[in-house]
């Protein structure tokens, strides 16, 4: 049964282009009011599956809704882009038109825009209104995107690499406008990102996939909770161990010492305390520690 909690769900997702699985079963819950980030590699699955959810490509099989409602529907279809903004990788704009012009063209097609807002945004991003779109920075069409995307009065925001390609201060102002956002106004956010520092900084949801499969996904605060490296130090040579504990992810062995990256501690800890190391130490691990380590064991 889908929740109306649910901002976005999908179920078993499958997509496949001739030959080619681009998505091999992606199962994703995203909480209503939740900023999540959505990792992986290149290839990896991300820009088809906001495809699948924004109707714009038709699963082989399985089940995607947005805010409750079926993706790629032709009756919900409305809805869908009245209440969904969507800022893509390309940042599609018209060449032709200045800031002002485009701000004005897109305003009237959603009835739910947001005047202040756009006042806000237009002043925070500091956008030039009579310059022509074909002679903005890419950081620039950026911000342009993003108050068009904000300024509709969306639900939901799905964004496609909103970052790629911005210096770091470019990125900063997007990363908080979204954050301040979200704050302020009933609203998710879905984010797809090769930057996983980014992730870690807003996000308080995460998924992962890899090879077109969901790996992980969760709470932000859950994970780091769940993941731990814990790090053994013996009087000799570290043994050469098979741990059965369930959760072990990576067991890195040099010297005397014994690194174990595991998903559950508690079950471990009995096992580890068996080895008789000298010392035993617990570290949380980072989000990209979790990242590299999930699509290097689905490989």
């Amino acid at each position: 049964m889908v929740s109306d909690r649910l901002a976005i769900e999908t179920v078993d997702l499958w997509k496949r282009y001739g030959d080619v699985e681009a998505l091999r079963g992606v199962d994703l819950q995203v909480p209503a009011g939740s900023i999540c980030g959505f990792l992986g590699r290149n290839g990896a699955g991300k820009t088809t599956t906001i495809k699948v959810l924004l109707g714009m490509a038709r699963a082989t099989r399985g089940e995607a809704r947005l805010l409750g409602q079926p993706a790629g529907d032709a009756a919900a279809n409305a809805d869908i882009r009245r209440r969904v903004g969507f800022v893509s990788d390309e940042k599609d704009l018209y060449d032709y038109m200045t800031v002002r012009e485009m701000i004005a063209f897109t305003r009237p097609f959603f009835p739910r825009w947001r005047a202040d807002l756009e006042q806000t945004y237009r002043q925070k991003f500091e956008l030039p209104l009579d310059r022509e779109i074909k002679d903005l920075s890419r950081g620039t069409r950026t911000k342009v995107a993003l108050l068009l995307a904000l300024c509709r009065g969306a639900d939901l925001l799905i964004l496609d690499e909103p970052t790629a390609g911005l210096d770091p201060a470019m990125a900063e102002d997007v990363l908080q406008a979204l954050v301040g956002h979200v704050a302020g106004e009933e609203m998710t956010v879905f984010f797809s990102s090769h930057q996983i520092a980014e992730v870690d900084q807003i996000a308080d949801h995460v998924a992962i996939i890899d090879a077109g499969r969901t790996v992980l996904a969760g709470p932000l605060d859950d994970l780091r909770e769940r993941y731990q490296r814990v790090q053994l130090v013996f009087a000799g040579d570290a043994p050469t161990v098979t741990l059965l504990s369930p959760g072990v992810v990576r067991v890195n062995r040099q010297g005397r010492v014994l690194t174990i990256l595991t998903r559950d501690r508690d079950p471990l800890m009995a096992e580890v305390r068996s080895l008789a190391p000298v010392s035993i130490d617990w570290s949380p691990v980072t989000l990209k520690d979790i990242f590299l380590e999930s699509v290097r064991t689905e490989d």
